[in-house]
């Protein structure tokens, strides 16, 4: 093993062919390296066939693309000179292209990538169109309308968290809501983020959280990412689950920038795992501040009602009415008096009034009474059956008849009559 350490032998020393090699006597790591890009050298150019992950066309000489696999989790690193990037400038992540080049070993690192002189876009059925399809699709269906949002609860009492397990996410979701409202508990459901298996498991996270009755806000949260690993927030099942979930649903992938369709289906849309944290609870302290505000303004308000209460009871109290309450019998005994003095007068004319009419009616009684006559010396005669004379014809001689005079009465024969003539 000695014999190692010594410096590197000549290469007419080193073993020709991998097979030849040894542990007293291996390659060195630059041999394999040039080995490696020899037999890369003698591969032939190809076209490839992928979609754009990343892409990075900032210097005029050389430029980088990842190009991922249309069905597989596979990428390769694409790089290209000042052609290339000419040609490439314009391109974006999430299109679908095809590009010509050869492999190509770089021996410092032995890092295998492919060397590119051509790229062009194929269709319009890069990822990016196909999801902007499914958004306008979605959208008619009525599943982002304002009407399927639900309210957020003001104070939840348990949140459910979809995220990937040991995230970093949910570290910022937990610790944020516990530092704003300690009193929430959470039940968390790990699930891929990204990849194949992200859908489906999202989707099963979501109605699971959905038929717990404990759960009063879910949350999908997830950190920031190529547009790449962000892919499955926009499967048209994780939207349709997202926009069926009767639970209030809050979205959290990604950062400020990005956007999924599961952003358009939630109830409501965080732009990072830390914000929804500060929406889904109320924050600990501004409700203190809040409830203390609140029963300043209500021992405020009772004083003042207090205040106000006692002003008119002293009010009340100095009023005449109450300091004498004789007064408040002035203005009617006045009206008693008043209408008894009215009375009187009135009845006293009245009473005059009756006076005076008794006493016409009886001097015109005294008038027109035979009394009166008989006063002045007038006689009244009567026949003997009681009839009053008033004419001699009547008589005969011999009839009886009764004077009656102003003072008693004289019976009488009648010797004669003398009729008028």
């Amino acid at each position: 093993m000695d014999s190692i350490s010594n410096g590197p032998k000549p290469l007419d020393q080193l073993p020709r062919l991998a097979r030849d090699t040894t542990a007293e006597n291996p390659w060195p790591v630059s041999v394999v390296s040039q080995k490696y890009h020899d037999a890369v050298e003698r591969w032939p150019g190809a076209w490839i066939e992928g979609q754009i992950v990343e892409i990075n066309m900032r210097r005029a000489s050389s430029g980088y693309i990842t190009l991922r696999d249309s069905f597989e989790e596979i990428s390769i690193s694409v790089m290209g000179f000042r052609n290339f990037v000419a040609l490439a400038k314009d391109f974006r992540q999430g299109d679908r292209v095809v590009v010509h080049g050869r492999p190509n070993i770089w021996v410092k690192a032995t890092r295998l990538s492919f060397q590119a002189d051509d790229i062009r876009r194929i269709g319009a059925g890069d990822l990016k169109a196909q999801i902007d399809e499914l958004r306008k699709k979605l959208k008619g269906e009525g599943l982002f309308d304002a009407d399927n949002k639900v309210e957020l609860p003001e104070f939840p009492s348990c949140i459910g968290l979809i995220c990937a397990p040991q995230a970093r996410a949910e570290g910022d979701v937990i610790t944020n809501v516990n530092l704003r409202w300690p009193a929430v508990s959470f039940k968390v459901i790990h699930a891929h983020v990204q990849g194949p298996q992200c859908p489906p498991d999202v989707i099963a996270a979501i109605q699971k959280l959905d038929a717990d009755p404990d759960v009063d806000v879910i949350i999908v949260a997830r950190g920031g990412g190529s547009f790449e690993d962000l892919i499955g927030f926009s499967d048209e099942g994780v939207v349709r689950a997202t926009a069926a979930c009767q639970t209030p649903i809050v979205s959290a992938v990604g950062h400020e920038d990005d956007w999924t369709l599961i952003d358009l289906a939630s109830d409501l849309r965080a732009s990072t795992p830390t914000d929804a944290a500060k929406k889904v609870v109320p924050d600990v302290h501004e409700q203190w501040q809040l409830i203390g505000g609140a029963i300043q303004e209500m021992r405020m308000r009772v004083s003042a009602g207090v205040d106000n209460e006692i002003r008119l009871i002293e009010g009340y109290a100095s009023r005449p009415s109450l300091t004498q309450p004789q007064t408040m019998l002035e203005p009617h005994q006045r009206f008693i008096d008043q209408s008894r003095q009215q009375m009187h007068m009135g009845l006293t004319r009245i009473v005059d009034d009756a006076g005076l009419t008794i006493e016409k009616l009886q001097a015109s009684l005294t008038a027109l009474s035979p009394q009166s006559t008989l006063d002045r010396g007038y006689a009244v005669v009567q026949t003997a059956d009681g009839h009053v004379l008033d004419e001699a014809g009547r008589v005969k001689a011999g009839d009886r008849l009764t004077l009656t005079l102003r003072k008693g009465a004289v019976v009488a024969k009648a010797e004669s009559a003398l009729p008028e003539g």
